[in-house]
């Protein structure tokens, strides 16, 4: 490049054929960062030093693909790791790169989406019915895409996209175009998954998609998305999955912040900021947060599951991150710093075909034709920022799309009305995510180990998390690998939660986690049986189990825990049952595959579906005590460890 000059440097970046990416981190300047792309296999291999070990800049594109890394299933498409090494890094004024941007629109051509309107309600339906309905998860994201085929030069295409991002989008988190041999991204994403800037790490969880209205959105109809219990519990969903990951990567756990508004032209979201503080290196934090359940589900490994049945083709880059490794010049620590959005709102271009990929989160609550028009809708947010809809489009994305973005107003969040409805969120989240953690050891169980066995859900990571505050030394292991000495050696067991049917005698996870539990009660040593461990445990005790006729995924409920009320957050598809009505205080249970009948105390509702259950060495809770939804968490958590030890 000759210089900084900006219609100069734009003149080489059209003429040439070089890799290159254009970034808007601010409302001031943009970035154009220029280098050699080397395509990796592993996040580990993102190259951040040189052959000399001198740090270097590094821009990756980290496809859906790389979740192999952390053992979960997907369709292989092959898409490569690929890193833009950074040779030159020049920051523009973001005016004049708009102006020396080319302009005239690019003409689409057969465009609609690869799956129809119906046959996407129809998948609606049926993971709502067999996947949250048989207890796989709480919530899934599926995607469709919108597809359409591009004659104009690509490059052209791509400044073109990008200049039309910069001048009518709003409050994107990063505005991008990269560059690489054979590919094109072009987006404004709204969300950081995941940064890390002088051992803080930052996650932000956005969800709920309000669409505006033609001529806007207003406090009033905003107001009325807030209200919206789908929205609502699927923001409180992706926070307690992002708290997981928060919770596997920092010292500290994760603390919550929000909620906010994120306001863009035509969308606008819910979100919250999580931080905690971390010393890891940025390559393995990118690992342990793959990837955002807002465009996958949770838990996350079941919902990758759950999508490659689901969905017939790969994502490619949908769902992933771009991701900025940016040496900080540290002697201690880690040495670059991470700053890495979500790949969605985002256009891809390869050999001619545009694609768009857009998903809805399905939840219990879900209504198939609702997530049809929020596929259609954000498929308009993208097509109509990059000013790419095309008048013969028949489809609701294009008139889902407001004719032009309004005129500024005052941003809807200062609306008192506004600010109380998000305020008033929080009245329902446990404090103890809300308030700073450090953990010192000094808590009333200090001295003793806990062994937390992971049923595939990393709840696991919040609950050992909230053990080391009650001053437990606490480790987790994964069912696979928790050996008999394993079990046996720690003070307290705790049996953790996890998706699927407890009835499943073909599971190789549910048997382990029996292993587990039969092998503690027997020896009368102390455990602790969380959600679906609780269920297995009740089994074991001879309760009935039997699924529930609406799935409690997200739900807070009120309940009587042994004499003290507790608002507990429930994730749960089944329950063990009594009758309506028992004695539940001695109530003395059929032992099953326990050597001894066991006199065991039973909390249930007034339906006789059981929520708590304590005897001699052990305790166990349906809901999910580690959960933001748990406002009393901490003090009931507390009580049960005291009674099993």
């Amino acid at each position: 490049m000759t210089g900084p000059d900006p219609s100069s440097l734009i003149h080489e970046l059209l003429a040439g054929d070089a890799p290159f990416a254009l970034i808007a981190r601010d409302d001031a300047t943009v970035e154009v960062l220029t280098g050699d792309v080397v395509d990796v296999d592993l996040l580990a291999d993102i190259p951040l030093t040189d052959a000399a070990g001198v740090s270097r800049e590094v821009l990756a594109l980290v496809p859906f693909r790389q979740v192999r890394e952390r053992g979960f299933v997907c369709h292989d498409d092959g898409a490569p790791l690929r890193c833009l090494v950074i040779g030159e890094r020049v920051a523009l004024p973001r005016a004049e790169v708009l102006a020396s941007l080319p302009s005239a629109p690019v003409a689409l051509q057969d465009a609609g989406f690869d799956i129809a309107d119906e046959e996407y309600a129809d998948i609606v339906r049926r993971v709502i019915a067999e996947e949250i309905g048989r207890g796989e998860g709480a919530n899934f994201v599926i995607r469709r895409d919108f597809v359409a085929g591009v004659d104009t030069d690509p490059r052209v295409a791509a400044l073109t996209w990008f200049r039309a991002l910069l001048e009518h989008e709003k409050g994107a988190y990063w505005t991008f175009a990269v560059v690489t041999p054979g590919h094109i991204a072009v987006g404004a994403s709204p969300e950081a998954h995941v940064s890390a800037r002088d051992g803080v790490v930052t996650m932000n969880p956005i969800s709920g998609t309000f669409r505006h209205p033609a001529g806007g959105a207003t406090a009033e109809t905003l107001a009325e998305f807030l209200r919206s219990t789908k929205e609502t519990e699927e923001l409180f969903m992706v926070v307690d999955e992002e708290l997981k990951m928060m919770s596997a990567v920092c010292s500290d756990g994760g603390r919550i912040t929000g909620p906010h508004l994120k306001e863009m032209s035509r969308l606008t979201h819910t979100e919250y900021m999580l931080r905690g503080r971390s010393d890891l290196d940025p390559r393995d934090i990118l690992r342990e947060t793959m990837f955002a359940p807002t465009v996958t589900g949770s838990p996350m490994q079941n919902a990758c599951t759950v999508i490659a049945r689901h969905e017939t083709a790969p994502r490619g880059y949908y769902s992933g991150v771009a991701a900025l490794f940016t040496p900080n010049g540290a002697t201690e620590g880690p040495s670059h710093d991470l700053d890495a959005p979500i790949l969605i709102r985002t256009a891809y271009l390869v050999d001619g075909r545009l694609r768009v990929p857009v998903g809805a989160t399905l939840v219990r609550h879900s209504d198939p034709y609702g997530e049809v028009g929020e596929t259609h809708g954000k498929a308009a947010g993208v097509l109509g920022a990059i000013g790419a809809i095309p008048r013969d489009v028949p489809t609701a994305a294009a008139a889902a799309d407001p004719d032009a973005p309004v005129a500024p107003r005052r941003p809807l969040a200062e609306d008192p009305a506004i600010a109380e409805l998000l305020a008033s969120r929080n009245d329902r989240l446990a404090p103890f995510w809300m308030n700073p953690q450090d953990p010192d050891g000094s808590g009333p169980f200090a001295g003793r180990t806990a062994l937390v066995v992971d049923a595939e859900d990393r709840f696991t990571t919040m609950l050992a998390h909230q053990l080391r505050h009650l001053g437990l030394d606490a480790r987790i292991v994964h069912w696979s690998r928790a050996t008999d000495a394993d079990v046996d050696d720690a003070d307290l067991v705790v049996a953790g939660p996890g998706p699927g049917d407890p009835r499943d005698d073909a599971s190789d996870r549910i048997s382990a986690m029996r292993r587990v539990v039969s092998r503690r009660l027997v020896r009368h040593a102390p455990l602790l049986a969380v959600c679906l461990s609780h269920q297995i445990l009740a089994d074991q005790l001879g309760l009935d189990l039997a699924p529930l006729a609406q799935p409690h995924q997200g739900l807070q409920k009120s309940v009587d825990v042994f004499g003290e009320a507790a608002s507990i957050g429930f994730y749960n598809t089944f329950t063990a049952r009594v009758a309506p009505g028992a004695v539940q205080r001695g109530l003395t249970i059929g032992a099953g595959s326990v050597a001894t009948e066991t006199v065991a105390e039973v909390a249930a509702d007034e339906t006789g579906d059981v929520y708590a259950l304590r005897g001699p060495g052990f305790a166990s809770v349906q809901g999910h005590l580690e959960s933001i939804l748990s406002r009393d968490g901490m003090r009931t958590l507390e009580r049960l460890i005291a009674h099993a030890l």
